[in-house]
């Protein structure tokens, strides 16, 4: 969600790169972020369905005996966006350094951090529709920017290690973390806090404050440095058609990998189970957990992000690569607006027509997730294109960089 590539396009671009380098590098960087813009808008679907179904709140992993076959596959396109996001941080951070050394690197990447914690506990956290307009807010929910912010923050010294060593490092958070599933802490733990940031979904308070881990941030840690690490596969001057190969293996032995390991029954995330149709042993063999996000969860949504950013880059030419480039040149500038824009929505109807399903207001029919998803990216475009223009255009405005 918020990455540094959004100064990425600067990156090889100086005069004394070749033409034939400057054109290899604008082909990357602009899969890099049109792959970014599309799963902001995935993200738009699932922010829409949560707004007007939340009384229709999904669990983690999805119930595929339960839910709603529209609802649940609409949630389904969603599971991309975080692992996409986290693992372009991390390449973004290879990116940005290209042209700057690994200490100014650390440096902004620890700054940012910072800045993403911040984000999240002042203007994110009262953007969702049930959040309580008062300060402090009953909840501080730490989800997604926390999460990033954190993992960059960790990434800050984990760059300074050798690559094979990122490799393996995050290999083993990635694919191991799910040993730890069982280890569950009470509040009575000394270690309880500490675990609910890293690996536990839970709730604890500090000080007389309520926060909730939404997104236990261990498994990201990982995923971030794999992204870092795969970062020279992106160097200036690399040769597009073998980076399209490795991304495509990639994304294949990733898919691959996971449909066997998922009907294996064995590792990886909560078993799958027959239904009473078809249809729904599907969704119970897709339905996979996502706070913390499980080694079955990261295998299937990164393999396509690494298939997707292969055909962007093959169809780089195509007319709307840029503008999906254009609202991934712009992330955080775009998830805020997007939820506040969100929440304003919600709050004229809920003040127009009341609480129509129990104490919150929502729809009957999911067409109207899409019919407002369709609506908002117009007006969600325009601005986000403006600052993301801004951006590029105001290299001087050193704070523009943090959004």
């Amino acid at each position: 969600m918020s990455s540094i590539a959004g100064q990425a396009p600067s990156i090889g671009l100086r005069a004394s790169a070749s033409p034939m380098d400057a054109a290899k590098a604008r082909t990357r960087l602009i899969a890099i972020d049109a792959l970014r813009g599309l799963v902001m808008l995935f993200m738009l679907v699932d922010h829409v369905r949560e707004t007007w179904f939340l009384h229709l709140q999904v669990t983690d992993p999805v119930n595929a005996n339960t839910t709603d076959p529209g609802l649940f596959f609409t949630r389904l396109l969603s599971t991309f966006c975080a692992p996409t996001f986290v693992a372009l941080t991390g390449l973004s951070a290879w990116l940005y350094g290209q042209s700057h050394s690994k200490g100014e690197v650390s440096e902004f990447l620890f700054k940012r951090g910072l800045f993403l914690l911040f984000l999240e506990f002042t203007v994110v956290c009262y953007a969702w529709p049930t959040q309580a307009n008062i300060f402090p807010p009953p909840v501080l929910w730490m989800q997604v920017i926390w999460t990033i912010g954190l993992s960059m923050i960790c990434l800050a010294g984990l760059i300074h290690l050798p690559r094979p060593a990122q490799f393996a490092l995050g290999l083993a958070i990635v694919c191991l973390h799910n040993l730890l599933d069982p280890l569950r802490l009470t509040a009575e733990s000394p270690f309880f806090i500490p675990w609910a940031l890293l690996h536990q979904r839970d709730k604890f308070e500090i000080a007389g404050m309520a926060f909730k881990t939404t997104y236990p941030v261990l498994p990201w840690i990982g995923v971030i440095l794999l992204g870092y690490a795969c970062g020279p596969w992106f160097a200036k001057g690399s040769d597009p058609e073998r980076r399209i190969r490795r991304l495509t293996m990639l994304g294949l032995g990733l898919v691959i990998g996971f449909v066997m390991i998922r009907y294996l029954n064995v590792y990886g995330d909560k078993p799958w189970f027959i239904a009473q149709t078809p249809l729904r042993t599907v969704m119970s063999f897709l339905a996979l957990t996502k706070y913390p996000p499980s080694l079955l969860f990261l295998m299937p949504t990164i393999g396509t992000g690494c298939l997707l950013l292969a055909l962007f880059e093959t169809y780089q030419d195509s007319r709307a690569m840029p503008h999906l480039a254009m609202l991934g040149g712009a992330p955080m500038f775009y998830y805020i607006l997007h939820l506040y824009t969100l929440k304003v929505i919600y709050n004229i109807a809920l003040l127009m027509y009341g609480p129509t399903k129990g104490t919150v207001f929502g729809v009957d029919h999911l067409r109207w997730v899409w019919i407002w998803v369709f609506i908002l990216i117009p007006i969600l475009y325009f601005p986000t294109r403006w600052f993301a223009q801004l951006k590029q255009r105001r290299k001087d405005i050193w704070w523009l960089k943090y959004l």
